[in-house]
């Protein structure tokens, strides 16, 4: 991994051209750098304006057309209802820290099953294990994540209910002027 930033400017003619190799690449090419972990970023080669997150977003769209989807209909209907809300910034650090979280665990769980099992001499040995432990792991790891998902869920209806509370404390103290009812 580079601790540079590799430039990839965005023509017009919606082709990409990465600065570092001198040529064309397409979203393909820019998935690999992500798998790579290569540190990019896209700009309009006119204005300069910034355009990772829309060429991510391109990505993602093609990964979810062409196969199995990981959004749901439901979770996408989700994200809609968010953008715009007062938890919208929330939402982004919540679901971010718990990316972070699953890759950590993830990478924990590859170096474990190496360090039991050995490094392999080839990689499509190592990917052909890590395939079949991922398959036989695969029920596990969703009950683990269902039951982090109920926790979470449970400490963010706990922080709602504490903010409810403090709200109504708050708030106890003020007396309603004689002939008006509040509100219910």
């Amino acid at each position: 991994m580079s601790d540079t930033v590799r430039l990839i400017k965005k023509y017009p003619n919606r082709r990409l051209y990465d600065t570092k190799t001198s040529a064309y690449i397409t979203l393909g090419d820019v998935k690999e750098l992500v798998l790579k972990f290569e540190i990019f970023k896209v700009v309009d080669a006119k204005t300069g304006e910034d355009l990772t997150r829309s060429i991510l977003l391109q990505i993602i769209l093609e990964e979810e057309t062409g196969g199995v989807p990981l959004f749901s209909c439901e979770l996408l209907s989700g994200f809609i209802r968010f953008y715009g809300s007062t938890s919208q910034n929330m939402l982004g650090k919540y679901l971010e820290n718990n990316m972070k979280t699953f890759v950590d665990f993830q990478q924990k769980l590859q170096e474990q099953s190496r360090s039991m099992y050995g490094g392999g001499d080839t990689a499509s040995l190592q990917a052909d294990f890590w395939n079949q432990f991922l398959n036989f792991q695969q029920p596990a790891m969703q009950n683990m994540m269902t039951a982090y998902m109920d926790q979470s869920k449970k400490m963010f209806q706990s922080m709602q209910d504490q903010l409810q509370t403090q709200t109504r404390s708050m708030f106890t103290g003020f007396q309603v002027p004689p002939g008006e009812t509040p509100e219910k």
